[in-house]
């Protein structure tokens, strides 16, 4: 059964948060340490910068990568439901470098997760969606799911097709650091499916994921705008040809 006609009781298992005394423990220091060095009048910046999507704390990105070392100081490797806990209930507060602490935590262990966290990403894609968050997650948390298990394949091409503009996203950008590993003819297949998007973020995102495919096989690349190039929108062009040799 695919992600994208998942029924309900799917989607509510994938929001149902396991039990995990590993996070319970680091939820309680995140919530403490964060808070600390949160800076109201950098919150306001940063919160317009990302059109309101959420509250912030007002704490940079080093200092919040130095302050979430201190968070998981001597923490165990977690297993796939620590992961799972950690990141849904990061999603429950309203602040958005909860968000951001939970996107690194999965990247980081995303290796050590089965096919079974995509629904999970899925749900933490969908809930107060916004580029930041939705770009980190995809790239290097989904990208590296369906890399490991071809099954999860068919997922992106439901994805692909979905009413989601950020599951589209997340499709799209999935294979963003695959390289060598990217299944090309599925990126090709992906831009043309949405190419006729209306959405910036869906334009941008082809162009993003041809140009960073291009540093693989930029010939390659070369040829499909050429061939495509009536079908993408201006902007999906300009942003997959801009590193291309003249």
């Amino acid at each position: 059964m695919t992600d994208a006609t998942a029924p309900g009781d799917a989607a509510n298992a994938a929001d149902a948060i396991p039990d995990s005394a590993l996070a319970d423990a680091v939820l309680d220091r995140l919530t403490t340490v964060y808070p600390a060095a949160a800076d109201p009048a950098r919150a306001a910046d940063m919160s317009r910068y990302m059109k309101h999507v959420a509250p912030f704390l007002g704490i940079a990105a080093p200092e919040r990568r130095a302050l979430s070392r201190t968070v998981l100081e001597n923490t165990p490797r977690p297993a796939e439901a620590d992961c799972a806990a950690v990141a849904l209930r990061c999603w429950r507060l309203p602040e958005r470098e909860y968000h951001y602490f939970a996107a690194d935590y999965l990247r980081r262990h995303a290796g050590r997760c089965s096919p079974g966290l995509l629904p999970v990403v899925r749900t933490l894609i969908t809930r107060v969606p916004w580029w930041d968050t939705v770009d980190l997650l995809a790239a290097h948390v989904v990208g590296p799911l369906v890399r490991a298990d071809p099954q999860l394949v068919p997922v992106m091409d439901d994805w692909i097709e979905h009413d989601d503009l950020w599951l589209v996203r997340g499709a799209l950008l999935h294979q963003l650091r695959s390289g060598q590993d990217t299944d090309a003819g599925r990126l090709f297949r992906h831009c043309l499916r949405r190419s006729g998007h209306p959405d910036f973020f869906i334009r941008k995102a082809i162009g993003w994921a041809l140009r960073e495919y291009a540093r693989t096989d930029p010939e390659a690349v070369r040829a499909f705008v050429a061939g495509a190039h009536d079908r993408l929108a201006p902007l999906s062009v300009r942003e997959a040809v801009k590193n291309l040799p003249r």
